[in-house]
């Protein structure tokens, strides 16, 4: 067999033989009709020029005898012969009746001719044979079996003919591959993806150009669509732009957020392509930034480093961008980036302004900013908008209005003008650093260069009005706008204590000779400005709804307004509403505000939910607020720093356990999820709650109430030590144990434990739980030095605690220590008691053995704490 070469219209045979093809009977054999394709043994009688196609019968080629056949007319079986002696003056009877018996269907005859001649004959016959064939009759009779749907047959006869030599694509003209082109798309609407694929396979084998039949980007959506980047990369590897098309998989398996899919196709990449390729390699890492795995944009860097690919400036840039979030990283990749000797481009440096505004560095992004001045001036790189915008940016957010608008000076020097990003910026600025007049002054610049604000640019301008509590110009400027467009500002200034309208200015155009500043010139010569039409967006109007303060009609009132111009409120539009019924002090209308925001099929997020939280806790009603919480938390809604410090300020007192409880347990979740709060006042409440115990000691006996230990000592643990020990005791049963551990507290934080903890036993008792047990105080070991003098001031002070002001007997347990105060005076224990008479130490003659180390605790017997408590509660079980 040999293959063809196609070159230009002609068509060449490889000078690969096969056998030629002989009927098997005799020169005078009968003639037998020819088979359709699918039969295998169809045989000739004799071929004759003379025999005209057109009086033969379907299926049959009119045949004549031998005495009557043209003494000219050739055999098949001689076909050799005829060739070689007679120069192939016959090849193109041949092909006429090859390309005629293909137009009647009968493909199998037209193989056996075509394979007898091409064989039989030399390269130059067989290129003669191939260029006299007829293919607009063969291209017929395929596209008769393609109109019955027989897609497998022309397959099949399409592989023999390649098989032949001759090129499979030249057979079909315009009308039978616009036809296949039909069947593609039936195939694609049937959703038969896979089988489309299938027969692109095929078609590409035989030489189609497969990008004509459909759109390849199509193909790759849909792939896409199906989650398979398998068929994708399988589809792509067929045509001839495949790095482009790889780029194109990864990116579009990015915009779905299917990392892995895109890291399928990447890989499929590195394996396909002779080389790496640059494009995928930015493509996946820019993906790996949309899907927040800036992680594995590095493993990726990592792997090209390890290859020894030094990427180019595209990718660095892509690499940074995706980690901008982290400035060391991306000072480490342009470091590395100047040290492989790759030139960064001004994308490199605004990613960095990027990372430095996203960091807060504004020191660094000063240095960054001065770095890309000077290599602008040696005319290395030239600066555009975009770095000038993110330098703006920065000041802005840091509330540097002045550097923001020197900044603003540079761009005119340098010709780069200024466009919507960067006005906003600079009104931004102006804004944050709670400059109304000077955000205005700036916006009417900005009309005045010809640039049109859009919505986000003129809610800076709102929200800078309402921050500087100027609710009212807020809203005139505001219905300014909607009724004349954003060319006209109302100005407004104070005098003799009243609000007067002073002038509503109409903005201009600048002028081609601008000689002011900013591309202004006199005003007195320049034309009118068109109106720009002002579009409120849904932060608009929360905007104005933060200005309604306390009035909950109005706020309710521009709700309705935005549903009137097709708007729909969104999470922040309820939180403010809610928020305005709290400060009102109409908790119902919070509740109420929070049921239809669900009702209408927004579901409230933490800012809600706080909200609603904050409202009822103003309103004292403390109950209603924690139910709020844990249904928050029932629906998984993770609290911030803000709805746990409206939860621990909302009571003035404790009134019981299960209120401290409560509070504590809010204040344990809240340090486990990693926020940090200024504890003082949580503090104060616990100290008032727990010293009621002496009040009420006092009380009873008429003495004054102790103050020698009160909370507005300064506490000497910042950390939240003393509420996690007063926590974790209250958490307790007094069933089980009435143990306490004082080890690492003051003396004030000791005594807050002691008597949280006697407040804990008095309230269980008068619900009826008795006490089974000794109370155990655990003091710790005796120190030396500092340690020592801290220990005995937390030993003396429990011990004055339980003894003196409360009236309990306290037995001194653990190794022989004498039983006296750090100032030498003997304490007033039970001297009775054998426990207290045993626990001397040593004379000082005698010598000392090593020991296990034993702690040192105070015992309060079940005893004295019954009669204590007969005395607080009065009838105590047994």
């Amino acid at each position: 067999m040999r293959d063809l070469v196609v070159v230009g219209s002609s068509i060449l045979l490889s000078p690969n033989p096969t056998p030629s093809f002989r009927c098997p009977s005799s020169s005078n054999c009968k003639p037998k009709p020819l088979s359709p394709i699918g039969h295998s043994h169809a045989k000739f009688s004799c071929l004759s020029p003379t025999a005209s196609s057109s009086s033969a019968s379907a299926g049959e080629i009119t045949t004549t005898t031998t005495s009557s056949r043209s003494p000219c007319a050739p055999l098949l079986m001689n076909v050799g012969q005829d060739l070689t002696s007679r120069q192939g003056r016959h090849l193109k009877y041949y092909a006429d009746l090859a390309s005629k018996l293909a137009e009647d269907g009968r493909l199998e005859d037209f193989l056996m001719i075509a394979e007898s001649v091409l064989v039989s004959g030399s390269g130059t016959e067989s290129l003669q044979f191939a260029a006299s064939l007829n293919f607009k009759l063969v291209s017929a009779g395929i596209l008769g079996f393609l109109h019955q749907g027989r897609m497998q047959t022309i397959v099949e006869f399409l592989n023999k003919v390649q098989k032949l030599g001759l090129c499979p694509s030249v057979l079909l003209d315009e009308s039978a591959k616009e036809f296949l082109r039909l069947e593609c798309r039936r195939l694609l609407d049937a959703g038969k993806l896979e089988e489309f694929v299938d027969l692109m396979d095929i078609l590409a084998g035989f030489r189609f150009c497969i990008k004509e039949f459909v759109d390849p980007l199509e193909i790759i959506t849909m792939c896409t669509e199906k989650r398979d980047p398998h068929l994708a990369v399988r589809y792509v590897c067929m045509l001839p732009h495949a790095h482009v098309l790889f780029s194109s998989i990864v990116h579009e398996f990015g915009k779905r957020r299917d990392l892995a899919s895109a890291l399928v196709a990447y890989e499929a990449s590195k394996s396909k392509l002779d080389k790496p390729n640059m494009y995928v390699c930015r493509t996946i890492i820019d993906v790996c930034g949309v899907c927040g795995e800036s992680l594995r944009s590095r493993c990726i860097y990592e792997d090209l480093l390890a290859q020894k690919i030094v990427p180019n400036t595209y990718v660095y840039n892509s690499l940074m961008n995706v980690n901008a979030n982290d400035l060391n990283y991306t000072l480490y990749v342009y470091k590395q980036m100047q040290n492989l000797g790759v030139v960064a481009d001004v994308a490199s440096y605004n990613i960095l302004l990027k990372a430095c505004s996203l960091a807060e560095r504004v020191d660094l992004a000063q240095d960054i900013y001065k770095e890309i001045k000077h290599l602008a001036s040696k005319g290395s790189l030239k600066m555009d908008v975009f770095t000038y915008s993110t330098i703006i940016k920065v000041f802005a957010d840091a509330k540097l209005w002045q550097m923001a608008l020197i900044v603003k000076e540079d761009m005119l020097l340098s010709g780069v003008t200024q466009n919507l990003v960067t006005w906003s910026s600079l009104i931004k600025a102006c804004a944050n650093a709670g400059l109304v007049e000077k955000a205005i002054q700036v916006f009417e610049e900005m009309l005045l260069a010809g640039c049109e604000p859009n919505s986000q640019c003129c809610n800076i301008l709102l929200h800078a009005c309402v921050e500087a509590c100027q609710y009212d110009r807020a809203f005139r400027m505001f219905q300014s706008w909607k009724e004349s467009g954003v060319c006209k500002i109302c100005d407004t200034k104070e005098s003799n204590g009243k609000m007067q309208n002073i002038v509503t200015r109409q903005t201009y155009h600048a002028s081609e000779d601008c000689n002011m500043p900013g591309g202004v010139s006199d005003p007195h010569h320049l034309n009118f400005i068109k109106p720009v039409p002002f579009t409120p967006t849904t932060t608009t109007y929360n905007i104005l709804m933060k200005a309604c303060g306390t009035d909950y009609y109005r706020a309710k009132a521009l709700m309705g307004e935005m549903k009137t111009a097709g708007l729909s409120p969104n999470h922040i539009s309820w939180s403010i509403l809610i928020d305005i019924c709290g400060n009102s002090g109409n908790a119902g209308g919070a509740m109420q505000a929070l049921k239809t925001m669900q009702d209408v099929g927004i579901k409230p997020d933490v800012v809600a939910y706080t909200a609603a939280i904050k409202a009822f806790v103003e309103n004292k009603n403390v109950k209603i607020a924690f139910l709020l919480f844990k249904e928050m938390k029932r629906k998984r809604l993770k609290p911030n720093l803000v709805t746990y410090n409206t939860l621990l300020r909302a009571r003035s007192r404790y009134g019981s356990l299960q209120e401290v409880q409560q509070c504590l347990a809010i204040y344990q979740d809240m340090r486990k999820a990693g926020y940090n709060s200024n504890d003082y006042y949580l503090k104060q409440l616990i100290e008032e709650w727990c010293e009621g115990v002496i009040q009420d000691s006092n009380h009873n006996q008429g003495l004054p109430a102790s103050g020698s230990y009160s909370i507005k000592t300064v506490l000497e643990k910042p950390q939240s030590f003393l509420l996690e020990k007063v926590a974790g005791h209250l958490q307790k049963d007094i069933a089980e144990s009435l143990m306490m551990d004082l080890r690492g507290l003051t003396k004030v934080e000791a005594r807050i434990v002691v008597l949280a903890v006697l407040r804990m036993i008095k309230e269980s008792c008068t619900l009826g739980h008795s006490i089974k047990d000794d109370m155990i105080i655990i003091l710790g070991i005796k120190r030396e030095g500092l340690c020592a003098t801290n220990h005995f001031e937390v030993r003396d002070a429990v011990i004055k605690l339980l003894q003196d002001e409360l009236g309990l007997n306290v037995v001194l347990e653990g190794p022989r220590i004498p039983l006296t105060r750090n100032d030498g005076n003997p304490l007033n224990l039970d001297m009775n008691n054998e426990n207290q008479v045993s626990n001397r130490e040593p004379m000082d003659s005698e010598p000392l053995a090593r020991r296990p180390v034993v702690l040192q605790r105070l015992k309060v017997t079940r005893k004295s704490l019954y009669h204590w408590l007969q005395k607080r509660v009065g009838v105590i079980r047994r």
